[in-house]
Formats: structure tokens, sequence, C-alpha cells
């Protein structure tokens, strides 16, 4: 039997073979979340997904977005999900972050001191 996918719940930047998808136990293991958190952000439209086989798969990327959004989300994926690991995130949002050229300063003030 063929899968049948909502092709409005499919993310438009990624070609369909570099998709990873994941269920919601694994999702809720690797963000340090309960079960019922990733599915009240299903149920809100805040995660991408597709229903295979009655299953929730759920879009990566859109996991990953979702937890840079909300702040709770994001402390406890870095504290007891897969943050715990990462030494250093990408941040897209230049907005809020130091700027490169006065960490120079204060790192050549410090060691001049």
């Amino acid at each position: 039997m063929p899968l049948r996918l909502r092709p409005y719940r499919l993310p438009i930047l990624m070609p369909l073979a570099s998709i990873i998808r994941v269920s919601v136990s694994e999702a809720a293991r690797l963000f340090g979340v309960h079960q019922r958190t990733i599915r009240r952000a299903i149920s809100d439209g805040q995660i991408t997904y597709v229903v295979v086989q009655g299953r929730y798969k759920i879009n990566f990327e859109s996991l990953l977005k979702w937890s840079q959004q909300t702040t709770t989300v994001r402390n406890k994926r870095d504290r007891a999900g897969i943050g715990q690991y990462v030494d250093h995130w990408k941040i897209r949002n230049k907005l809020y972050s130091p700027n490169p050229k006065t960490l120079l300063e204060e790192g050549e003030g410090a060691s001049k001191s």
C-alpha cells in the first residue's frame, strides 16, 4: 500500500530525499521534553509532520526551528536534550549576537592588564 502524504504539510525548502523524520517519542527524547509537549505543538500547527501508518512522523528541521523559538523548550533541549552535546549553535539572527570586533577588543584589553 503506497504512503499517502499530506503535501500541504511538507516543507518547501528541502528535497524529499533529504528530509529527516522522527516519531513523537524520538522527538521528545532528543529535545528533553515530554511527549505531550510535542503533541501539543503538532496540534497547534507549530511543527510540520506527515502521518505514516497512523503514526506521526515529524520533520526534524521544523523541530529544530520550534525548539529555538520557544524559550522553555530551548532551555530543556540544551540541558536534557541534544543541546548538552553541542558546543556552539549556529545563530541565524545576528541582532542579539555579540559583535566579533568588541570581543577581540575585550580580549586584547584583558591580556594587556
